[in-house]
């Protein structure tokens, strides 16, 4: 049986997605749940960037322990040298640095020859060597390339040391059939080939990325490099969770398997949506809450009589919660600390203070309290900024249907005052909105507004998801409260407090392998 790597790249094609921002404090939450989710590598960013990439880089390698963690560089020392400054202190420092092959990407972008091109990859390969133990090297486009040339460069920097080979669908263009042969032709024609690992990183523009994922395992890849949710720029890439259970369900034709605690994808996915912004589709393969409904009369008949007549992943396998009721208004501290340990977190005493103090008030309401919204709390606290910025106290919304929707607010801001504004709106949510509009020190367009419960029944949180506009900059945000209107107000808030840091921040985000 093949042990499979995989390479997750949420924290850094990830959050390549239009609209996500992620600071250093939701990074290391991340990386966390990806260690404990057992994910072999993690890209934790690109160091280059900014210093703000770096010093998240730096830090996220310093709390993983069980996780390989690298980081991004293009061909240039540079690059290179950002690199070992963040990851020099980790476990294991390993690079990944790329260049691109295709003849459109060396004629238009890089303007060098095909020469050119396999004598700075090598330059990079090799001062890279003298001070990362592992270099992992990409062929940028690999899938536009002309096969003979891809065949040499590959030859050429195994040679000078990479040890992992990565060929990338950089534009999502191939399809499952291709690039399998792609990789076959590599084992077939690069000599040296058995001296490093293959790998395959897909893009999902033509809705192929696990297809030719899968595709590239049955072909020789022993490496698959894929995010939660299957986040990422444009369309986004393969999706971790997909691949992962595509491979523990059809092992008998795969033969192949990886490391991953399968029960943790669940929550793994939960963090990632909350903290990008985005939610997850209910369609969703794996992940969706709709992933284990049955809607057909005859689905439902089958299911009762025996599950595997329509469903082929337990929601066990993945860790979807059974909605049982966990926790209680007459739970103690201690309890519920231990159930904080159970879903991976471990705060200080401080922190399971306040959160417990949170818990029994929702508790008093809700009554009856799962996984779901614990974890929901969990990820609430855990969204809200480093730094002092915009803090929403009260809201009060007088609604009627013969009465035009006013909204009074109550926010605290960065210097603590409190402040107080109020508006109208065609409706209760707009009215909120433009309420904020007046209070908040910024221009800003709503360009999505998303809502969805968490769990079921009539007492459900409500999580509400909005990406606002600021010149020319999408950010996504997100609140979760019993209330909905509550709700709608601090994703709004979340949103503009991520505005605030991205533009200290003014980190580089147009790289792609």
């Amino acid at each position: 049986m093949r042990k499979i790597e995989i390479f997750d790249t949420t924290l850094r094609d990830g959050e390549q997605t239009a609209g996500v921002n992620l600071n250093t404090a939701e990074k290391m939450e991340i990386a966390k749940r990806l260690e404990l989710l057992g994910v072999d590598v993690m890209e934790a960013g690109f160091p280059a960037a900014s210093k703000g990439d770096l010093e998240a880089v730096k830090k996220v390698a310093s709390i993983v322990k069980n996780s390989t963690v690298t980081a991004l560089a293009r061909s240039n020392t540079s690059d290179i040298d950002y690199a070992w400054e963040a990851l020099k202190d980790s476990a294991e420092p390993r690079l990944h640095v790329f260049l691109a092959t295709s003849p459109i990407h060396m004629t238009y972008k890089l303007k060098k020859t095909p020469d050119q091109v396999v004598e700075t990859a090598v330059g990079a390969v090799k001062y890279a060597r003298q001070k990362f133990p592992v270099v992992q090297w990409s062929a940028e486009d690999a899938c536009r390339s002309d096969l003979v040339f891809l065949s040499r460069i590959v030859e050429k920097v195994i040679d000078a040391g990479a040890t992992v080979i990565n060929i990338p669908d950089t534009v999502g263009f191939t399809n499952p059939e291709e690039y399998g042969k792609i990789f076959r032709y590599l084992l077939n024609n690069v000599p040296n080939i058995e001296k490093a690992i293959l790998s395959a990183h897909c893009h999902d523009d033509l809705g192929m990325a696990v297809a030719n994922s899968l595709s590239a395992i049955e072909y020789g890849a022993n490496q698959v490099e894929c995010t939660i949710n299957g986040i990422g720029e444009r369309a986004g890439n393969a999706s971790l969770e997909e691949i992962a259970v595509a491979l523990a369900i059809r092992e008998d034709f795969y033969q192949a398997k990886t490391s991953l605690k399968l029960n943790e994808i669940s929550r793994t996915s939960q963090l990632v949506s909350r903290l990008t912004g985005i939610a997850v589709p209910p369609n969703k393969a794996v992940v969706g809450k709709n992933a284990f409904a049955h809607e057909s009369g005859i689905h439902q008949d089958g299911v009762l009589k025996e599950k595997s007549t329509y469903e082929i992943i337990t929601p066990e396998l993945v860790g979807v919660p059974s909605n049982q009721l966990v926790l209680g208004k007459h739970s103690g501290r201690h309890a519920f600390k231990d159930y904080l340990h159970k879903l991976g977190f471990h705060p200080d005493e401080n922190k399971v203070k306040v959160l417990f103090e949170d818990f029994k008030q929702l508790a008093d309401k809700k009554k009856e309290m799962t996984e779901e919204d614990i974890f929901a709390l969990l990820i609430d606290h855990k969204i809200q900024p480093e730094v002092p910025l915009y803090q929403l106290k009260d809201i009060q919304v007088n609604y009627g249907t013969n009465q035009i929707p006013t909204a009074t607010l109550r926010l605290l801001t960065p210097d603590g005052k409190l402040i107080q504004d109020a508006a109208t709106g065609s409706g209760s949510v707009e009215a909120i909105y433009n309420t904020l509009g007046k209070m908040l020190p910024s221009s800003i367009k709503l360009n999505d507004y998303r809502i969805q419960s968490v769990g079921a029944g009539r007492d459900a949180l409500a999580q509400v998801f909005v990406q606002i506009v600021s010149d020319g900059q999408e950010i996504n945000g997100s609140g979760t409260a019993q209330d909905v209107l509550e709700a709608s107000a601090k994703a709004y808030v979340h949103a503009f407090n991520k505005l605030q840091l991205h533009d200290e921040k003014k980190s580089y985000k147009a790289m792609s392998i």
